[in-house]
């Protein structure tokens, strides 16, 4: 397999061997991939290129090879690296290691490739970042088949009333809750819900989004932490990772 030139975004990258890198990369046509970059942090003239390999600038990169691991051959910027700084760096690193835990290898998602790229350039100058965070998540879910329907009951297929409260099941979707007391599931407002549905994150309805989807994504995230939120709340993260190793350092912010 050989791809010349190909638009991509570094998800995340960790040192190998002495002057090579493992980056894990997307790309609109091959989807998520493993590439090693070899000697990208050897130093010549004119600098290593491992500078450029990092997470929120537009690359184009060329890779070749038969196995899962394929072999960076060249690498160009496509654009300026994006200036995300404070709690939209972490933003920026919690969508990537979505995309590292949900997308499977070698499934094409263009479509998500450029809500992807819309989502870091929102969030440079975003005024509410949740927002931003909200609409890729449901992006992401729609892309991998798990679209939520905000506007209509899936047990009964009626539409969401707005005078009336939801739980979730991943088997069927929004249901019905007529009474509030008979479980501690999470419960979701039905006018917050169709606001959503019609594409406003404002007020309340931002809050029901956050609760919602981080519901709906844990069923498919499974029981492993995820790494971003650690470092969001100022921990180490698991498994030896640093916050270089996944995004440039920046200051803290509020849990994504």
């Amino acid at each position: 397999m050989r791809a010349a030139l190909q638009p991509a975004f570094i998800l995340h990258h960790r040192p190998y061997r002495d002057t090579s890198l493992l980056l894990e990369v997307f790309t609109p046509e091959q989807g998520r991939l493993s590439l090693v970059g070899k000697g990208v942090r050897r130093r010549s003239r004119g600098g290593s290129s491992a500078a450029l390999l990092q997470a929120f600038t537009p690359l184009l990169l060329s890779f070749s090879g038969r196995s899962e691991l394929k072999t960076m051959t060249a690498v160009e910027a496509a654009g300026p690296a994006l200036p995300l700084r404070g709690e939209r760096v972490y933003s920026g690193m919690y969508m990537n290691e979505l995309l590292v835990r949900l997308l499977h290898r070698y499934d094409p998602h263009p479509r998500l490739f450029a809500a992807y790229g819309q989502a870091l350039e929102s969030l440079v100058e975003a005024p509410v970042v949740d927002a931003v965070l909200r609409r890729f998540e449901l992006n992401l879910l729609d892309e991998l088949g798990y679209s939520i329907d905000l506007s209509v009951a899936g047990d009964t297929g009626e539409p969401v009333r707005e005078d009336g409260w939801y739980g979730y099941e991943p088997d069927r979707g929004l249901v019905a809750r007529r009474d509030l007391a008979e479980t501690a599931a999470p419960a979701y407002a039905g006018e917050d819900l169709l606001q959503l549905a019609g594409g406003d994150f404002g007020g309340s309805a931002l809050r029901t989004a956050k609760r919602l989807l981080r519901q709906v994504l844990s069923e498919h995230l499974g029981q492993t932490p995820l790494k971003s939120r650690d470092l969001f709340k100022g921990r180490p993260a698991r498994g030896g990772e640093t916050r270089e190793s996944l995004a440039p350092e920046a200051a803290g912010g509020e849990d994504p």
